[in-house]
C-alpha cells in the first residue's frame, strides 16, 4: 500500500512539473501554444487585489530613482521616476495573504494635475495564476476617485491579454506617503482547454491521494484495535 501511495505522489510531481513548464513558457511550448491559437476559445477573468506602495520605513516597496531639475518646484512634482516591488494582496489589511506583485515604474507625466505614467507588470505568485502576470501601460491621475488603465498583454495563462485595471484609492497616508489602491481587473485572454482539464485531473487525483492515506491509517487503527485484545 505504501509503495503505491509513492508511485502515485512521484506521478503527481511529475505531472505538475510538466504543467508548469507549460505555463511559465518554455521556447517549444509557447511555440506549439501558438499553433494551437486559432482553434483557442478566449474567455474572461475577473480579479479584485490591492496594491500597496510604501515610500516610507525601513524596508520600502516604491523607491524613487530619478527626478528633473524642475521636479522640486513643479506643483505636480513632474519629472520624478519611481520603482516598485508592491504587494498584491486579497484585502486591504497590511498582512493579508498576498498573491503577487506590481513589479515596474511610475513616473509624474503632467505638469498640470498629479498623474502618473504606469509601466509595470502583476506578477501572480499563488494558485493556477501562479507564475503568469498582466502587463500594465496607461494613465493614473491619483486623485481621481476611479482611474482605468490598459492592460496591454502578458505572459503564461495570460498570453496575448487585454482588458482594463480599474484603481481606486483605498487610503492615504499624508503624511508618510503610503497608500494602499484597490484595484479591479478585467481581462480577456485565451483559454488552454487542455492545461485546465490537465489542472482538474491534478486536482482529483490528489483527492484520491489523500483519501488512501486517510483510509490506510484508519485501516491501521482498525487492525491494532482488533489485534490488541487479542494479544
Amino acid at each position: 500500500m505504501e509503495k503505491t501511495i509513492l508511485l502515485v505522489l512521484l506521478c503527481f510531481i511529475l505531472i505538475v512539473s510538466m504543467a508548469q513548464g507549460v505555463v511559465l513558457g518554455e521556447s517549444k511550448a509557447v511555440e506549439k501554444w501558438f499553433y494551437k491559437l486559432p482553434h483557442a476559445k478566449q474567455m474572461v477573468t475577473k480579479f479584485r487585489f490591492y496594491f500597496h506602495d510604501i515610500v516610507s520605513g525601513k524596508n520600502p516597496t516604491a523607491v524613487q530613482i530619478a527626478q528633473s531639475n524642475m521636479t522640486a518646484k513643479s506643483p505636480t512634482a513632474f519629472g520624478f521616476v519611481t520603482m516598485i516591488d508592491d504587494p498584491l494582496t486579497v484585502g486591504p489589511e497590511p498582512n493579508s495573504t498576498i498573491v503577487g506583485r506590481a513589479q515596474g515604474i511610475y513616473g509624474s507625466a503632467d505638469q498640470n494635475e498629479v498623474a502618473l505614467l504606469m509601466t509595470l507588470n502583476f506578477v501572480f505568485t499563488t494558485g493556477k495564476y501562479n507564475g503568469s502576470t498582466l502587463s500594465v501601460l496607461g494613465r493614473n491621475p491619483v486623485f481621481h476617485q476611479h482611474r482605468e488603465m490598459p492592460i496591454v498583454g502578458g505572459s503564461g495563462v495570460f498570453r496575448l491579454a487585454q482588458g482594463i485595471a480599474a484603481a481606486k484609492t483605498y487610503s492615504l497616508n499624508t503624511t508618510n506617503g503610503d497608500a494602499i489602491v484597490e484595484y479591479n481587473v478585467i481581462v480577456l485572454h485565451y483559454h488552454d482547454i487542455l492545461l485546465e482539464v490537465l489542472y482538474m485531473l491534478i486536482m482529483k487525483l490528489w483527492g484520491i491521494i489523500s483519501f488512501c492515506i486517510l483510509l490506510q491509517q484508519n485501516f491501521l487503527k482498525m487492525v491494532i484495535r482488533f489485534w490488541t485484545p487479542l494479544t
